[in-house]
């Protein structure tokens, strides 16, 4: 069928089947639905997780704000809507850090662990999957329904966003709430009454959901500027005001009295970022976060990359994970759709709205100093499937076969990794089963695989002595496996089964280094993310 005719210019061509659209976007999100669950339901916690889930039990207990300040509390809270259905216990006489926190609440107060992660992690599934619908909706309007469709099958074959929104974490649920209000932005220069203050309400979720997205406010503050003219006087206030209450309410949900005690050790922050985060009109609580996570940007970490050790971070790593961790054909798609948008004059006016966000977060990212996974720049993969879904505007006969092809080959792509998302890599880079090699940390082993080896250990390996240096927030003993710490004892001492985090071989020095070089090929392989040698 002609592209033309399946264009806003020829909205007809969809009369008759009015049920064709509506069919193809369930069966995207349908697919997408069932791949989160299955790697949900396969994954154990991985190293974040705990802490979100330990500290959303609190919030369901004590209505308190004391653990994680470093984030706001709405992701948690979404989380905690999940877990009421297995009314978790809490110790009323536990005292720890956030991190013992999460221990507990997950394999010591009695919960079964596995159930608590799915029901914390169904909600931000929900959530993913709606916001799939905003993808569908906003390329739509850009450049009709084939568009939509297009960036719907782009956001929901995406690995990165398939990882990422089935786990407990908070990186998908704020930027997916930007999206949203940076939709209600461009809907809201037809439709200002009803579409600002929904604006308002979702920069405010992604605001009270992770701090990250800060730098995007003075943007869309900016986009609301758009607005039809009568408006624009009062658009930029009114946006910010309602996000201002959002961020307060998501606080006051937790803590109706807002009872903040500010932790010790929260780190002065000089200069201009000091100024600005005092001026911030939000909770103590939010602004004392603020200060804990630029803190985190003046630590140096050890990074890996292409198998190189160092220390501190470098300002190309974000690049080049994205290189090896993102489709080819979806580079290629995000790329046609930029030129489009910006080459196209009546799709200029939307690449404000797709590229200006996503270019700057991207940007202050690259200056952090935390060189652990394109999670942090998960933003691309959600708007830019936007922007590419706008290149179906091109009607050349040679660009639409492209278009096609490139579509294909993502699915494709993405479909050959399940159910192992988190350490996809294109084929340009060998594939999950070789990212180990390039990167580490969330990107590969993010320590959601511990159930996967047990059932390894049970399967394979019955009766064999297992050392263990796993890098995670499980406990192996609650999934039955039963190992040593092979860095307490001679190596002459380990015999049996070496299992290592490839995350830890990634950065080994000492004595695991010397383990390792001793161990020679290794024997087998847990999910891409934990690698069994075995020793004489």
């Amino acid at each position: 069928m002609d592209v033309k005719a399946w264009t806003m210019a020829s909205p007809g061509a969809w009369r008759g089947r009015r049920w064709l659209l509506p069919s193809v976007v369930l069966v995207l999100l349908g697919q997408m639905a069932a791949v989160m669950v299955v790697t949900s339901v396969q994954q154990t916690p991985t190293i974040d997780e705990p802490v979100y889930v330990g500290t959303a039990v609190t919030y369901l207990h004590q209505h308190g704000l004391s653990y994680n300040p470093e984030h706001p509390p709405l992701g948690k809270l979404i989380m905690a809507v999940g877990l009421t259905f297995a009314q978790p216990q809490l110790d009323p006489a536990f005292h720890g850090d956030q991190t013992q926190l999460g221990r507990h609440v997950l394999y010591e107060a009695g919960n079964d662990p596995y159930q608590m992660m799915f029901l914390a992690r169904l909600p931000i599934i929900v959530l993913t999957l709606l916001f799939g619908l905003v993808v569908f909706a906003f390329a739509r309007d850009l450049a009709g329904p084939v568009a939509g469709v297009l960036a719907l099958a782009l956001y929901a074959f995406s690995p990165d966003v398939i990882a990422h929104g089935s786990l407990a974490t908070l990186d998908l649920p704020a930027i997916g709430f930007l999206l949203t209000a940076t939709w209600l932005l461009w809907r809201a220069r037809q439709h200002p009454l009803p579409c600002l203050p929904l604006a308002g309400i979702a920069l405010g979720a992604a605001l009270a959901t992770r701090m990250s997205v800060l730098p995007a406010v003075p943007l869309l503050l900016g986009l609301s500027l758009l607005a039809p003219r009568r408006l624009r006087a009062l658009a930029p206030a009114g946006v910010g005001v309602i996000a201002a209450a959002v961020v307060w309410l998501a606080y006051l949900a937790v803590d109706p009295a807002l009872r903040w005690v500010q932790p010790t050790g929260i780190p002065a922050v000089p200069g201009l970022k000091g100024v600005l985060v005092d001026w911030l009109p939000l909770p103590d609580a939010y602004r004392d976060g603020m200060r804990i996570q630029l803190g985190f940007e003046n630590a140096t970490h050890r990074g890996f990359l292409f198998g190189r050790r160092y220390q501190g971070s470098l300002w190309y790593y974000l690049p080049a994970a994205l290189l090896v961790k993102t489709p080819l054909g979806l580079l290629a798609l995000w790329l046609a759709g930029t030129v489009t948008l910006l080459a196209v004059p009546k799709q200029r006016i939307a690449a404000l709205y797709l590229l200006l966000t996503p270019t700057v977060l991207f940007a202050v990212a690259m200056t952090g100093a935390r060189d652990f996974g394109t999670r942090y720049v998960i933003v691309l993969p959600v708007f830019l499937a936007v922007a590419a879904g706008t290149a179906v505007v091109v009607r050349r006969r040679l660009a639409q076969i492209g278009v096609a092809a490139l579509t294909l080959f993502v699915i494709v792509s993405s479909l050959r990794t399940f159910p192992y998302y988190l350490p996809y890599s294109n084929e340009a880079f060998g594939g999950p089963a070789a990212t180990h090699r390039h990167l580490h940390d969330s990107n590969v082993d993010w320590g959601q695989d511990l159930g996967r080896l047990a059932d390894r250990l049970r399967q394979r390996y019955p009766g064999e002595p297992v050392w263990l240096v796993y890098k995670g927030a499980g406990v192996p003993s609650a999934y039955g496996i039963r190992a040593k710490d092979p860095l307490t004892v001679p190596a002459t001492d380990v015999r049996g089964l070496l299992v290592v985090s490839n995350s830890s071989i990634a950065k080994a020095t000492g004595r695991l280094a010397v383990l390792l070089g001793d161990s020679g090929t290794p024997v087998d392989a847990v999910g891409h993310s934990i690698t069994i040698y075995r020793r004489p």
